[in-house]
C-alpha cells in the first residue's frame, strides 16, 4: 500500500474551492507536502462549509468547482509531484433541504413503493408508520404550511406532496403522505430513522446493501478507476452496519495501491481491528501520545485539588462519562434507543437496560466477533451497577453477542453515537479539570505521560500501522495544537495558576463554577483573540455542556452572565491586566512545547498531517473556528523569505519559527524517505536527560525539549549530553555535530534539533 510522505489537509468550500486549492498546490510542494488532503467534494446542502452533508453520488460538488475545478486541481498536484487524498462520507447524507437530494425526495414521494427506499435506514414499523421530519417550530401554525404545485413548503423547507394527492388544505395533504412533518423536539425520543449522531438533517445510508454501495460510490470509483485518487480518508466508519465489510469492498473497489485510512476514535490500550485492509487510522490515538510528553503528570494532585477547591465539582472523569453518556442516551439519542428496545418486544424492561449496557461500554463500539471482550466489561458493569435488571440484561445477552442478529449490530452502531455525544460533545466541557486533556481520543483522567510510555506507543505504531496517519490538529479538535501546547505550561505552574484562578473567579463569578474554570483556561489557551470568537466559542462550549443552559432551552440568564465574563476579560482593566500579564509570562514557554510536539509529530512513525493554517502560531478553538479561511498568499511570501535565508528565524509571535521547523521536516521526509525506516529511542544522559524525548528513525534523529520551566528552574542542559554514531548535520539549525554532543550546544537557538548522518 503507498503512502504520502506527508499530507495538509484543505478545507474546501465556495470561499476556498477546487480552484484555489490548485492555486494553493506550488506553495504546499515548496513547503514539503507530500500530498494534498481535501475535506469531501461531492454535492452537499446549500450553503455547507464542510461538505460532510453530502447530498449526491455522482459528480463533483459545483459549489467546490464542479468538474473543471478538480481537472484544474489534479494537472496542479501533479505538475508539482503533489499526490490527491480525499474525504469520503459513507455513513450519512444529508437530508436537510429534501429538495437538493433526489433519493431521499422521491422515498418521501414514494414512501417504501420508492427504488430508492432501501438507501436509508428507516423503521417503518414505528408507532406513527410514517417518516417523521422534526421540522416544525415551537411557534407553528398551520397557515404557515403552504401548497405550490406538487410542493408543500414551510418556510425555505420543501416536501413533495404524492402522486394522486389532491391539492386543498395544508393539513389535509399533510395527512396523506409517506411522511409527518412534527415539532423539532419530538426527534430525540420519536425519531425513526437512523441518522448521524443527534443530526436529524443527517439520515444514515445503508451501504451494507451492494445496491447502495455501488451508487453512492459512483463518483469515488470514477476517481479510482481513473486514478485520480492515491488515498481516501473514511468519515465516520463506526456508525456503519459492518465496517470490517465496507472497507473491504472498498479496498476491492481501490485496488492494492491507494492510501486509505479511517476516522477510528481509540480508547487508551484499544487497537485497530487486525485484518482491516487500510493503512490505520487519521492520527486522534497519536495526538494523544504526543500531548501527553508535555504534561508534568508529577502535578496532576496539585491541579486537581485547585479545580476541586475553585469548582466544588468532586466527581472523577469516569463519573462525568456516566453522567454524559446516560444524558444522551435518555435525552437527545432516546429515539436511538428506544428503536434497539423494539427488538426485544419480548423483553421486559429493555431498554432500561440497554441504556445501562450503552452507558457502562467501555469504548465507542465493539465488531464482534472482534472485541467481545468490551460487550462482556459492559455486560459486567451494568448488572453490578443495577442489579434489579440482572434479568432483562441476562435476556439480551444472547442477542447482543450474535454479529448476525439486528440488534447487535445496530447496538453497535450506537453505541459509538453514545460515547461520543456523550463524552466529547457533554463530559468534555463539564469536566474542566485540565482541558488540555479534553481532546478526541484523549484521555483527561490520566494527567501526562511518561517518555518510555511514549516509545512504547511508537515501536508498536512502527510495528502495526507504519503508514497510519498522525495529527495534532483536524476540522474536529476541542482545540488547536498550540493552544493546548500552552496549556500544557499550566502543568508546571500549578500555584501560579492558582493564584490567577482564583483571582479571576472572583472578580467575575458565574453560578456554573466549573464552566467558568474551563472558560479562564481557554482565555490563558487561545490568548485574547478577537472577542467575537471568544463569545461564539463560550456560547457553543456552556450549550453543549448542557449544565447551566443548552441548544434547545437557553438559559438567557445565564448566557447573558457568560458573554458579560468574556467582555470583562477586554475591558475590565483588574482582570485584563492579570490575564494578559500571565500569557506573557507563558508564552516563550508554550511556543517551545508547540515546536517540540510538532517535531516530534512530523518524524514519528507514521505519514504526519499538517492541518491548514498551522504552520505558524494557531489559536484555533472547536469549529467553526478552526475551519477559518487560510491566506495562502501571505503564507507562500513567509515562505519564500524564509527560503532566501540560510539562518533560523527567532521564535517569536510572527510563527516563523514554527513555519522554518516544518518547512524543513517535510522536505527532508520527502526527499529522503530512507531516513524514516525504522524507530529506535534515545536517552539523553546527565541531570536534564528527563527534560529530553530523543529518537532515531533510522539516519534522521529527532531531539526535543519537554517540561520547559521544570528545565529552566533546574538551571538548563548543564551536563546533559546525547550520543551518536559518526557526523550529523541540524537541519534546523545547519549546524554539524560529532560524537556526544552537549545538549546546551545543540538546543541553544531552537528547543528542537533533528540532526541527518
Amino acid at each position: 500500500m503507498a503512502a504520502p510522505s506527508s499530507t495538509y489537509r484543505l478545507q474546501i468550500r465556495a470561499g476556498f474551492d477546487l480552484y484555489a486549492a490548485a492555486d494553493a498546490c506550488d506553495y504546499l510542494a515548496t513547503l514539503g507536502v507530500g500530498a494534498v488532503y481535501l475535506s469531501p467534494l461531492l454535492p452537499s446542502a446549500a450553503g455547507s462549509d464542510h461538505g460532510y452533508d453530502v447530498v449526491g453520488f455522482d459528480r463533483v460538488d459545483p459549489a467546490r468547482g464542479s468538474a473543471d475545478g478538480w481537472t484544474r486541481l489534479l494537472a496542479a498536484a501533479r505538475a508539482r509531484g503533489l499526490g490527491v487524498v480525499v474525504d469520503i462520507v459513507p455513513n450519512h447524507t444529508g437530508v436537510g433541504t429534501p429538495a437538493e437530494n433526489p433519493a431521499w425526495w422521491d422515498v418521501l414521494r414514494l414512501g417504501q413503493a420508492s427504488e430508492f427506499a432501501a438507501w436509508f435506514d428507516i423503521d417503518w414499523a414505528s408507532p406513527s408508520g410514517r417518516l417523521l421530519l422534526p421540522v416544525l417550530g415551537d411557534d407553528f401554525e398551520p397557515a404557515q404550511l403552504v401548497v405550490e404545485g406538487d410542493e408543500l413548503r414551510y418556510f425555505d423547507n420543501r416536501f413533495p406532496i404524492a402522486p394522486g394527492t389532491l391539492g386543498g388544505e395544508p393539513a389535509e395533504v399533510h395527512g396523506r403522505q409517506h411522511y409527518e412533518l412534527v415539532n423539532h423536539r419530538r426527534a430525540d425520543a420519536e425519531l425513526n430513522y437512523r441518522r448521524f449522531f443527534a443530526v436529524s438533517a443527517l439520515a444514515g445510508l445503508r451501504v451494507e446493501d451492494e445496491t447502495v454501495f455501488d451508487a453512492t460510490h459512483e463518483q469515488v470509483a470514477r476517481w479510482l478507476r481513473e486514478s485520480k485518487v492515491d488515498g481516501l480518508r473514511i468519515d465516520h466508519p463506526d456508525g456503519l452496519a459492518d465496517p470490517l465489510d465496507y472497507v473491504t469492498r472498498l479496498r476491492a473497489l481501490a485496488g492494492p495501491d491507494p492510501w486509505i485510512t479511517v476516522e477510528k476514535i481509540l480508547e487508551p490500550g484499544e487497537h485497530l481491528p487486525a485484518g482491516w485492509p487500510v493503512a490505520g487510522t487519521t492520527g486522534y490515538d497519536a495526538l494523544a501520545e504526543v500531548s501527553s510528553l508535555f504534561i508534568d503528570a508529577r502535578q496532576g494532585p496539585t491541579l486537581d485539588r485547585t479545580y476541586r477547591e475553585l469548582t466544588g465539582d468532586q466527581r472523577s472523569f469516569a463519573e462525568h462519562v456516566q453522567d454524559g453518556k446516560r444524558f444522551v442516551a435518555e435525552g437527545i439519542l432516546h429515539a436511538e434507543v428506544s428503536r434497539l428496545a423494539r427488538l426485544a418486544p419480548d423483553v421486559q424492561r429493555a431498554e432500561q437496560a440497554l441504556t445501562e449496557l450503552l452507558v457502562a461500554f467501555p469504548v465507542y463500539r465493539s465488531y464482534l466477533p472482534v472485541g467481545a471482550e468490551h460487550l462482556a466489561t459492559a455486560i459486567e458493569r451494568a448488572r453490578a451497577a443495577r442489579p434489579d435488571l440482572a434479568d432483562a440484561i441476562g435476556a439480551l445477552t444472547a442477542r447482543l453477542s450474535d454479529p448476525v442478529h439486528e440488534l447487535c449490530v445496530r447496538f453497535q452502531q450506537t453505541s459509538g453515537a453514545v460515547m461520543a455525544k456523550g463524552v466529547e460533545d457533554t463530559a468534555y466541557y463539564r469536566y474542566s479539570r485540565f482541558i488540555a486533556l479534553n481532546e478526541v481520543g484523549g484521555d483527561p483522567s490520566r494527567f501526562g505521560g511518561t517518555v518510555a510510555d511514549f516509545n512504547a506507543a511508537q515501536i508498536y505504531r512502527w510495528q502495526h500501522s507504519p503508514r497510519g496517519m498522525t495529527t495534532l490538529s483536524t476540522h474536529d479538535t476541542k482545540r488547536g495544537e498550540d493552544v493546548r501546547a500552552r496549556l500544557a505550561v499550566l502543568s508546571e505552574l500549578p500555584s501560579e495558576w492558582a493564584r490567577l484562578a482564583h483571582q479571576l473567579m472572583t472578580a467575575a463569578p458565574l453560578p456554573d463554577p466549573a464552566f467558568a474554570y474551563l472558560l479562564w483556561q481557554t482565555f490563558v489557551g487561545a490568548g485574547l483573540l478577537e472577542r467575537d470568537r471568544m463569545h461564539a466559542y463560550a456560547e457553543k462550549a456552556m450549550r453543549e455542556a448542557a449544565v447551566s443552559t443548552n441548544w434547545s432551552d437557553p438559559d438567557t440568564a445565564f448566557e447573558a452572565a457568560v458573554h458579560a465574563l468574556v467582555d470583562r476579560a477586554y475591558d475590565d482593566p483588574a482582570i485584563y491586566g492579570a490575564l494578559s500579564a500571565f500569557i506573557e509570562q507563558i508564552t516563550a514557554y508554550g511556543w517551545t512545547n508547540s515546536l517540540s510536539q510538532k517535531l516530534v509529530q512530523l518524524t514519528m512513525p507514521g505519514v504526519p498531517d499538517v492541518y491548514q493554517g498551522t504552520v505558524r502560531w494557531d489559536d484555533s478553538l472547536v469549529d467553526p473556528d478552526n475551519r477559518r479561511p487560510v491566506d495562502f498568499d501571505s503564507a507562500r511570501v513567509a515562505l519564500d523569505q524564509l527560503d532566501s535565508d540560510v539562518h533560523a528565524p527567532p521564535i517569536d509571535s510572527t510563527g516563523l519559527a514554527k513555519l522554518w521547523v516544518i518547512s524543513r521536516t517535510l522536505r527532508l521526509r520527502r526527499d529522503w524517505p530512507d531516513l524514516f525506516d525504522r524507530y529506535i529511542p534515545m536517552t539523553a544522559s546527565g541531570p536534564a536527560g528527563d527534560h529530553a524525548v530523543a529518537f532515531d528513525r533510522g539516519g534522521a534523529i529527532t531531539v526535543v525539549t519537554r517540561l520547559p520551566v521544570g528545565l529552566e528552574r533546574a538551571g538548563g542542559w548543564a551536563h546533559t549530553t546525547l550520543s551518536i554514531e559518526g557526523t550529523a548535520t541540524d537541519v534546523i539549525s545547519g549546524v554539524r555535530h560529532t560524537g556526544e554532543i552537549a545538549l546546551i550546544d545543540l538546543l541553544t537557538d531552537y528547543p528542537v534539533a533533528l540532526l541527518v548522518r
